[in-house]
This record gives structure tokens, sequence and C-alpha cells, in this order.
């Protein structure tokens, strides 16, 4: 799955209960108990969802979730509030700083991973009819076309599949295993190696017409599209 989920949840319990459940379905997450160690975690890698605590120290959940709407990198990150404040009046509040979901504690582990999951799929099917754009590249997901800077760039179907995955998360870094499951899926006769001359190809298309190489590799890491590469 290797969907990355950040917990923000200052109750080591609870938080440890949750990466236990969500671990257990296949998912990565990260944990953060405050709102500065929230931002942080986010600088090292985004995720593809956020559970957040509303009563957190020093920053509140509610400040975090403004936070991560108005970066570029987060603005479409689908968002959980997850507080003990169940009246109307918070859901409100919550939903209008910027969260898809509200769950009140205490919650079942089972609702919340199948909140999840809805959630990751309803982000998934909106980002397939939209155009992503990055750096002068430009993706149309409907009619499966590549711009850059105003000139068609011709891609395979791997190719296009592993320059969405980069351009969904802008600076995130891919490892080559987190590459293959996401654009080959279970396979178990493909090689990591094989991400790399994919990678080749993807360089060479998008460069046809010139322009500066935007896909970084990291080395020992993986690879991620950055502009300033």
């Amino acid at each position: 799955m290797d969907s990355l989920i950040l917990i923000v949840e200052d109750e080591a319990p609870q938080a440890e209960m949750l990466r236990y459940n969500l671990e257990k379905e296949g998912f990565r997450t990260s944990l953060a108990s405050n709102g500065e160690e929230a931002i942080a975690r986010v600088d090292m890698e985004i995720p593809d969802l956020a559970v957040v605590d509303w009563m957190l120290p020093e920053r509140s959940g509610i400040d975090v979730c403004r936070w991560l709407r108005v970066q570029p990198e987060t603005r479409n990150l689908p968002i959980i509030m997850l507080t003990a404040r169940g009246t109307e009046g918070d859901r409100v509040l919550g939903l209008q700083a910027g969260t898809d979901d509200y769950v009140v504690k205490p919650y079942s582990p089972k609702e919340m991973i199948a909140r999840i999951q809805a959630l990751l799929r309803r982000s998934a099917v909106r980002m397939a009819g939209e155009e992503m754009a990055y750096a002068g590249v430009v993706m149309d997901m409907d009619a499966h076309k590549v711009m850059r800077d105003g000139k068609v760039v011709h891609l395979g179907p791997t190719s296009f599949a592993i320059l969405k995955t980069l351009m969904e998360r802008p600076n995130r870094v891919f490892s080559r295993d987190s590459l293959l499951r996401r654009v080959w899926g279970d396979s178990l006769h493909v090689e990591p190696r094989t991400v790399d001359v994919h990678i080749r190809r993807l360089r060479k298309s998008k460069n046809a017409h010139g322009g500066a190489n935007i896909i970084r590799t990291v080395r020992s890491a993986g690879y991620a599209i950055d502009a300033d590469s």
C-alpha cells in the first residue's frame, strides 16, 4: 500500500494504538506529538494523509490544519481531525479550518482505517480528473498527455505513471522499492534497477526540447521531482 499517514497526537498510547493498526493494514506512519513537530515531519516527507488531534500543546490542531492548507505541497492533503470535542460548533470550526473528516474520541480503529481508506480513494479519484502542474510540466490525467513549457512530451504508460507519482508529491524522495510498489503493484518479477532504466527514459523524453533536469537522484535514497535540482 505504501501510503504515508501522519499522526499528530500528544497522547502516546492513542498514537501508538493508531500506528499499530495502520501498519498492520500496510500503511507507513509518521508520528508527531505537537504542532511544531508535525510541521517538521511534513518538511522531511510529505504524507498522503494526516490525522490531527485538536488539542495539542503549543500549537493547536486547528492551526496545523490551517498551515497545511496554505502550503502548495499540502493544500490538497486529506486531513482527519481527531478530538474529544463533539459539538456541532466544534465540527463546523474544524471543517472551516480545512479538515475533510471529523472523528470524535473514543473511536474504533476499524472505523478510523475505513475513513482513511475512503478519503484516500476520493483523493485519488479527484486527482484522476485533474491536471497537475509543476515547474513547467503539465500532466493531463484524462487525456494521458504531458506538456513541458508548451511542448508535447511523449511518454509510455510506465514513464507516465512514474512521473505522476513524483509530481503528486514534489520534493518527496521516493525509494526504488516505493516506486515499484506504486507503479508496478505487487509484481514479483520486476527488479529495483528497472526503476533506474525508466527514470533515464523519463528524463530523456522530458528534456527532449531542452530545459533543466528536475528529476533529482538522491544517493542511496531514491528519486524526487524538484525544481531546484
